[in-house]
């Protein structure tokens, strides 16, 4: 998953050396958290909000597919 989003991300982004990808697991559910440069920010989450929407759909498609539940959050 987190690859995933990794090449997601550093596709949409001007500057994709300062994304960074964390995985954190907590229970039975898996965080995808995206960090990037605050003006590249606004290009993965898009007006409003409809690419962030797009990434979270495509991922929990694939999280289905290895039976778990996968979020992903985009921080500052």
């Amino acid at each position: 998953m987190k690859e995933l989003v990794e090449i997601i991300a550093k596709a949409l982004v001007d500057h994709p050396e300062e994304v960074v990808v964390n995985l954190r697991e907590e229970g039975n559910k898996t965080i995808v958290e995206v960090k990037a440069e605050d003006k590249d920010l606004g290009r993965i989450i898009g007006k409003e909000g409809r690419i962030a929407k797009a990434i979270r759909t495509v991922v929990k498609a694939a999280s289905i597919k290895e039976g778990k539940k996968v979020f992903v959050d985009i921080i500052q």
